[in-house]
């Protein structure tokens, strides 16, 4: 089964650019898109082990929540504190990124200004993430 990506946005068209990147980058496996922390765990809630995603997504300025507070409420639950998370935002603040190293993230990455450079991006993303990282969801070691 193709691995996939759930990206928490709450922006559809930078959800959709985000999608155009990764199709254009050649990656293959699904992308799933939930605009917060509710949508995102009833997502989660409804795929099994076998179905996870493989890596999350998230920006941190979602509409009427914080994202450090969506990516420790991940952290925070069994069930996912495996999976990893990477922070995708437009903010390249300090203590943005040190919030989110606190409260639990894997990586911090600012999105590019332009589409050539989010494709590059996408595809630097996939193949660390999907392809070399290891993970708990692997049938065989690494």
């Amino acid at each position: 089964m193709p691995s996939s990506i759930l990206l928490i946005d709450d922006s559809p068209g930078e959800c959709e650019l985000f999608r155009q990147a990764l199709t254009q980058a050649g990656c293959k496996g699904r992308l799933d898109i939930t605009d917060g922390s509710l949508t995102a765990m009833t997502h989660l809630n409804d795929h099994s082990n076998s179905d996870e995603p493989a890596l999350i997504l998230l920006d941190l300025k979602l509409r009427g929540e914080r994202g450090v507070d969506v990516l420790k409420q991940l952290k925070q639950d069994a069930r996912y504190a495996h999976i990893p998370v990477v922070i995708l935002t437009s903010s390249d603040d300090a203590l943005d990124v040190r919030a989110s190293y606190q409260a639990g993230a894997n990586g911090y990455v600012v999105k590019p200004g332009r589409f050539e450079d989010l494709v590059t991006l996408t595809l630097h993303l996939w193949k660390f993430w999907l392809e070399h990282n290891c993970t708990l969801r692997m049938a065989t070691p690494c």
